[in-house]
């Protein structure tokens, strides 16, 4: 998931958003990993697991971080700066994707459980331009996709951070039950999204729902 999540979903640990894969909580300090190997991996708040094609390293205990969301964990193949995966898992309607005080200026606005994919859209981009450093960010496409056995959608889309690198992003997501579900794959555009997408979309196919 800039120092987008660094700073508030990095550098060289895990959705600022790689430098924007880091989307849980304002992060100071050295982060902590763990290994995510080739098996079913219970992920966020452990309503979703997910089994990838190849170990990829987990972000679990911010011990740096003041403020968690629980629902919302990182991956990284290569590090934050230059790739990451973010899963949330079921996050509640009023609540927020990543911790934000009341006093600052510029909201990410909270999830709502009747948003419709646009408006999920919406909140990410402001998620990216807010708490993200983005100072350019374009849609690619927004198209319906199933996830999790209901009608989700897909959101493609490219932006440019404070620190002068152009990063690609892929979301597949849902509503389930009123609580948002997703993954988010976010990369440098120049080599590494292409090499870990396919890691991304084996990832998206594998996941369930606790039962």
């Amino acid at each position: 998931m800039t120092k987008m999540m660094k700073a508030a979903l990095v550098a060289g640990a895990a959705l600022a958003l790689p430098a924007c894969s880091s989307i849980g909580g304002d992060t100071f300090g050295m982060s902590s990993y763990s290994l995510a190997r080739v098996a079913r991996q219970s992920v966020g708040d452990g309503g979703l697991s997910v089994v990838a094609p190849r170990p990829w390293n987990r972000q679990r205990a911010r011990l740096f971080s003041f403020f968690d969301i629980r629902e919302v964990e990182d991956w990284t193949l290569n590090g934050p700066y230059l790739d990451g995966i973010t899963f949330v898992t079921g996050l509640k309607s009023g609540r927020n994707m990543i911790y934000q005080r009341r006093s600052e200026n510029q909201q990410v606005p909270a999830f709502r459980a009747d948003m419709t994919a646009p408006e999920i859209a919406s909140m990410l981009e402001s998620l990216y331009r807010v708490r993200g450093g983005a100072v350019d960010f374009k849609t690619l496409g927004l198209q319906p996709r199933p996830f999790l056995g209901v009608n989700g959608f897909q959101l493609d889309y490219e932006h440019l951070d404070d620190d002068e690198l152009w990063r690609k992003g892929r979301v597949v997501g849902a509503v389930v039950n009123g609580r948002l579900y997703l993954i988010l794959f976010d990369a440098a555009r120049l080599h590494y999204y292409n090499a870990a997408l396919p890691d991304f979309e084996a990832i998206v196919q594998s996941a369930q729902l606790r039962r």
